[in-house]
């Protein structure tokens, strides 16, 4: 199977911001080869997917398995409303083919370029007050464990719950079985003038506005920035408000990312769920570019004043910000989702790519935040070591003594993983 040596000029994360370490790579193209890579020896590997994790969360100093051409059939069960999905399947490659076959996701993130194994890894979100995280829709995962053999767990399982938001910290997932609903319309609208004033008197007014909605805002100013809606259709013609809060809707014109040709279509425009869903275009390159990211979630009943905290620090923050966004999640029982048992509201923050200056401002949002618990994205760049992040996970303990169970010898450990209490130090 092809194998290589990293070379000097490092392989980097879709960003370019970070730079992965390990000294060699493989390539494995089909589930044999996985299973003989994990049988070939025994120093540490570690999964690496479409890239799109911010840190050294997926790296190692070992080898790491690059999943990504991992991408054979989508197999659709209609009977059981479900596809199995191989690991290095993109989601909007996954959206197209579901379509054609009159099926969807109940969400999706705002790239349709991650992978399907990495990002339910890692707890990626979308949004939508009642939407789970994109991880709520796995009904099963297919691994190959630390033994070398391949291994199924399915919802209801012992290990089930600490294993899909599981970080690559205990094998080598290589299909992902997901819940499928029946094909639904969408449109996109934008919305402006909402003062933070109206926003923070109601927040959940705002979140609960569309079946997705997301804040793009700047910390400047009285008003929050733009309200992007993704309204689910019974028909074309449906309509939407004029007004939202105190805001207003924007024609389609006006609407603020209308000249930006990566993102999907606005202005209220019908469309297939997977073409309004995700805020970037599958064919185009995603987001702003060379970038860091952060992200963190606090429980919805906490949103309104955790948001006034952060807006103390604008200041410090609007110097080497491109945008923030703020989106929501529904509760659920994964262990190391960002939102176990609590609804949820992300603050986001997509950075220029300035790391020092970016890894000064971050302690200072962390200790605005921790009066809530703030959590984490794990695949982004934050500061939390093991006793933190021990103290907003609680079931942190739980799921790694299920890891070390699985993996007793600690070929899945890395750096990262020992850091924010994840694994056992080795």
């Amino acid at each position: 199977m092809p194998e290589d040596a990293f070379s000097t000029a490092a392989p980097k994360n879709w960003a370019g911001t970070y730079a992965y370490r390990a000294a060699t790579r493989a390539h494995p193209r089909d589930l044999d080869e996985v299973v003989q890579l994990v049988r070939s020896g025994g120093g540490r590997i570690h999964a690496l997917g479409t890239r799109h994790s911010f840190t050294d969360l997926p790296d190692t100093e070992g080898t790491l398995i690059d999943l990504s051409a991992l991408r054979g059939d989508v197999v659709i069960d209609a009977a059981s409303r479900t596809a199995v999905v191989p690991a290095g399947t993109r989601y909007g490659v996954l959206a197209l083919k579901l379509e054609a076959e009159g099926w969807a996701l109940h969400n999706m993130g705002s790239l349709p370029h991650i992978g399907v194994a990495g990002a339910t890894a890692t707890g990626t979100h979308g949004s939508g007050n009642g939407n789970g995280v994109l991880s709520t829709a796995v009904r099963a995962l297919r691994y190959v464990g630390a033994d070398g053999e391949v291994h199924d767990t399915r919802r209801g399982d012992a290990d089930f719950a600490a294993l899909v938001v599981g970080l690559g910290a205990f094998g080598l997932v290589t299909e992902v079985t997901l819940d499928l609903e029946p094909s639904y319309r969408m449109r996109q609208d934008v919305y402006t003038g909402v003062t933070w004033e109206a926003a923070l008197a109601d927040l959940d007014a705002l979140t609960s506005a569309a079946y997705s909605v997301s804040v793009f805002t700047k910390w400047e100013g009285d008003e929050v920035g733009y309200v992007w809606t993704k309204t689910r259709l019974d028909t074309d013609h449906d309509g939407v408000p004029a007004t939202l809060l105190d805001g207003a809707l924007a024609a389609k014109d006006d609407s603020p990312l209308a000249s930006d040709d990566n993102v999907t279509e606005l202005g209220g425009v019908p469309g297939p769920w997977m073409l309004r869903l995700p805020h970037f275009r599958l064919d185009r390159e995603p987001s702003f570019g060379a970038e860091i990211q952060t992200e963190y979630f606090v429980d919805r009943a906490d949103a309104p004043a955790a948001l006034r905290a952060v807006r103390e620090l604008a200041p410090q923050i609007r110097p080497h910000l491109v945008v923030s966004e703020l989106r929501t999640a529904a509760r659920d029982q994964l262990w190391l989702s960002g939102a176990y048992e609590r609804d949820f509201l992300a603050i986001h923050f997509t950075w220029l790519d300035r790391p020092e200056e970016v890894s000064r401002v971050i302690p200072h949002i962390e200790a605005a935040l921790a009066p809530f618990a703030a959590r984490p994205h794990w695949g982004k760049v934050h500061a939390f070591n093991a006793e933190r992040m021990a103290a907003v996970h609680p079931r942190l303990a739980d799921a790694r003594a299920v890891f070390e169970r699985l993996d007793p010898a600690g070929r899945f450990v890395n750096a990262h993983l020992e850091r924010v209490g994840v694994r056992e130090p080795r």
